[in-house]
């Protein structure tokens, strides 16, 4: 069985479509303000959208041109014609423009997971994925996450200090999902995991994350009472191979830890920082659930998505994109698309018609969106719970988000509080 890389280029395109000719020099193509992207994404988003229309040609660093789809109804269109707007990146005709160190290419070269795959194919695996997580018992998760919480909690209760990002909200999510899966919490792997998915640990620690999902499924396979995702997989009706179950086990290690790490960062930031909700974070403030709804509008943990290729040449938009082209999801310009959202602050209503799991087949399932927001809701609870008169130990200007393309949250979130005893 041969394991995945996830630097490993594409091989084999299933559609060869022509080279790109021309494009860097084509009128109208926009080079990405990264510095704007960090510094005022929003404001980059209104600039293309009032300049450019709801989709845009952008070349991302060094030269590589996609199209960035700001709309919030042509992202609808984009995200429910996956014949069209397919998901296979071995389509994609620029792969010659691509260096193999290319900051996306973890998110972007083909791998054998679900998240790639089409058609029926598609349908099987996603089947398979989305019944492991049904099978996941809701009052057991959220204890899992209540333990998980004040084990965390516990280690920097007495100090009066804490910085919520790297000692709590990072942590969180792997340690959950280790039980999910049926790992065993090895504090030590769960940080090199950690490491790996941020982008801070190299080649050798992904095959030691590999070799514990080849023993997982291994000990799933032997185990058929079990009961957890790795075992789900092992026998669903859709007779699974070892290298497809390997394969989504590490692709959903990638997919679920980040954004959830940030969506429970952006909402304590909000909550922290808002008057709304921080006036104390004890009393007097919107729910958890609020600030979690708003900041999957208004701060999204994933603003961006490379991508979609285009399976035939089509006009889109008054655009015409052809056979091979890239289209980005422009997840947090469609949120603030002004022709379905004129008030930039719905998000607190409780509209949740918000695009930040995406939408369509390829969108993240139902089922795994309420798992993340159900462990970002026990994250922040508990920590009120525990820590009631945590207050930020810096102003709320001082607080730096790590804003990439594709992923955005805060770097760091220093608090200070009451010492409390640990439980």
């Amino acid at each position: 069985m041969t394991t995945p890389d996830p630097m490993l280029p594409p091989e084999d395109p299933i559609a060869p479509a022509a080279p790109l000719q021309g494009w860097p020099e084509q009128p109208g193509a926009v080079r990405l303000d990264t510095q704007l992207l960090r510094a005022d994404p929003d404001e980059l988003y209104r600039k293309l959208r009032r300049e450019h229309g709801p989709v845009v040609p952008v070349l991302l660093e060094p030269d590589i041109p996609v199209w960035m789809v700001l709309g919030y109804r042509e992202l609808l269109r984009v995200t429910t014609d996956p014949n069209l707007f397919a998901r296979d990146s071995r389509r994609w005709h620029s792969w010659d423009r691509v260096p193999p160190d290319w900051e996306l290419m973890t998110f972007v070269a083909y791998r054998p997971t679900m998240l790639f795959s089409e058609g029926a194919d598609h349908e099987r695996r996603s089947e398979a994925i989305i019944d492991s997580m049904e099978s996941v018992e809701p009052f057991e998760l959220r204890a899992q996450c209540e333990r998980v919480a004040d084990q965390l909690i516990d280690v920097f209760a007495g100090s009066g200090r804490a910085d919520l990002m790297a000692e709590y909200a990072s942590q969180i999510p792997l340690r959950v999902l280790n039980r999910m899966y049926g790992l065993d919490d090895d504090p030590a792997l769960t940080q090199e995991t950690v490491d790996l998915v941020s982008g801070k640990a190299g080649p050798a620690a992904f095959d030691r994350l590999t070799n514990r999902m080849v023993a997982l499924l291994e000990h799933a396979r032997s185990n058929p009472a079990a009961s957890n995702i790795a075992s789900v997989l092992a026998f669903h009706p859709a007779g699974l191979t070892d290298e497809e179950i390997i394969n989504d086990l590490l692709g959903n290690v990638y997919a679920a830890h980040q954004p959830t790490t940030d969506l429970i960062g952006n909402a304590l930031r909000l909550m922290l920082t808002d008057e709304r909700f921080a006036v104390t974070m004890s009393g007097g403030r919107r729910s958890v659930g609020q600030a979690l709804n708003e900041v999957l509008w208004e701060a999204t943990p994933v603003p961006n998505w490379v991508g979609r290729w285009a399976s035939e040449d089509t006009m889109f938009a008054g655009r015409h994109i052809r056979k091979g082209d890239c289209l980005m999801l422009g997840l947090a310009a469609a949120n603030a698309d002004p022709d379905v959202r004129p008030d930039f602050r719905a998000g607190a209503s409780g509209n949740q018609a918000h695009m930040a799991f995406s939408h369509g087949t390829h969108g993240c399932p139902q089922v795994a969106r309420e798992l993340a927001e159900n462990i970002a809701m026990a994250a922040i609870e508990v920590l009120i719970d525990r820590l009631p008169d945590v207050t930020l130990s810096v102003t709320p200007d001082e607080l730096e988000w790590r804003s990439a393309l594709m992923m955005r949250g805060v770097s760091s979130i220093p608090v200070e509080f009451t010492p409390a005893f640990a439980r």
